[in-house]
């Protein structure tokens, strides 16, 4: 090989090996299209949601061999929609918080309200959401921001009181799960029994 050929391959090979640097540093991220910082940022968000308790209320329980146990088919689902509650008690009287048999349902001075499928299910889940919305929710204690009051027992005190940041590692989070389409019915008033 002569000295201009050893040039020649030296340099094709330094610039393959450039060229191949670069296209990775300009990849969305690495083999699963997920960059080191969302990855970090998904991660922050499933630490969040374990600790909150989030599975407590928006994932359904089911009978299990030893009672009831949280149906992780189900994870973060929300109140199933072919369960059918019963109609909400009275608005007069003492109230005590009541719950469906799935522990997704609740029942209280404001009526009736079901726990929302957090999946990124476009239809019935947190698909269609951005990740001003869900923040907007946090910091205003309104349905994406803008709607109907978020009811209880979601403890929206609890998520207003953490930092953008954390907010949007939890969004990254539930916007990684499998969409599951769930559509849970709407909440129930308790003056009129209407939704």
């Amino acid at each position: 090989m002569t000295r201009t050929h050893k040039t020649t391959a030296v340099v094709v090979l330094a610039t393959a090996a450039f060229s191949g640097t670069l296209l990775a540093a300009m990849a969305p991220g690495g083999p699963d299209g997920v960059s080191p910082e969302q990855k970090a940022r998904i991660e922050r968000g499933a630490h969040l949601v374990a600790s909150m308790g989030c599975d407590d209320c928006h994932t359904p329980f089911k009978m299990g061999p030893n009672g009831p146990e949280k149906d992780l088919a189900r994870r973060l689902t929300g109140h199933p929609q072919e369960m059918v509650m019963p109609p909400a008690p009275p608005p007069s009287g003492p109230w005590i918080g009541h719950t469906g048999a799935t522990g997704t349902a609740f029942a209280g001075p404001w009526g009736v309200s079901f726990t929302a499928n957090l999946t990124p299910d476009k239809e019935t889940g947190l698909g269609s959401w951005t990740e001003e919305m869900f923040i907007a929710t946090a910091r205003t204690g309104r349905h994406q921001g803008k709607g109907r009051p978020v009811l209880p027992p979601m403890p929206i005190n609890i998520l207003n009181a953490l930092e953008d940041e954390d907010l949007r590692s939890i969004f990254a989070y539930l916007q990684s799960l499998a969409p599951v389409k769930n559509r849970v019915p709407a909440p129930v008033d308790a003056v009129d029994g209407s939704k």
